[in-house]
């Protein structure tokens, strides 16, 4: 679900560890508060937020860990 980003004002953005080669500019943030995991992307912070289940984000997160999204050729 997209919401708007005042729905997660206050609350501390995290970027990958990863992001830093790249200048940190292109990449996603997240952001946790109680009932929800939200993500937006680092260019356009007072835009559009993915709001997730905090149990789809888990899931994702974990799948990410094991490569299941790598994408082979």
């Amino acid at each position: 679900m997209c919401v708007l980003s005042a729905q997660f004002a206050g609350v501390s953005w995290h970027k990958s560890s990863r992001s830093n080669g790249n200048g940190g500019n292109n990449c996603v943030e997240v952001a946790v508060v109680a009932s929800a995991v939200g993500v937006r992307d680092s260019k356009n912070p007072d835009g559009p937020v993915l709001r997730f289940d905090p149990a789809a984000w888990q899931s994702f997160v974990s799948d990410a860990k094991l490569g299941n999204f790598d994408v082979t050729s």
